[in-house]
């Protein structure tokens, strides 16, 4: 943990892939999105902050991806499943409704 100083200086939220393929080195894959309270801003990542790093990952990967995740609103919103269905290359397989320690990112 790293202590910061000064007031109002927002909120950081973390979105990662922890990336693993047999015979090859694991990668974490990640994005930030700094939330600094203003009106009318979002306070967590929307379903199109999620589809750039899926797109980002399966670039930088190359292949195809198959996506451990766990319930978050916006992972199973309609716009997300519309967002999954339209993409070949990724296969989602979904969490029970609590599993923390199912979801190795959850420690990072």
């Amino acid at each position: 943990m790293i202590a910061v100083s000064g007031k109002g200086s927002g909120r950081i939220s973390i979105a990662g892939l922890v990336c693993v393929r047999a015979g090859h080195r694991s990668r974490l894959i990640y994005r930030t999105k700094v939330h600094r309270g203003r009106k009318g801003e979002r306070r967590s990542f929307a379903e199109t902050d999620y589809a750039a790093l899926l797109g980002a990952a399966h670039h930088q990967l190359g292949g195809p991806i198959v996506l451990t995740w766990d319930n978050l609103n916006t992972h199973i919103s309609a716009a997300m499943r519309a967002l999954i269905a339209a993409r070949d290359w990724l296969h989602v397989i979904r969490l029970p409704a609590y599993a923390p320690d199912l979801n190795p990112v959850e420690h990072v």
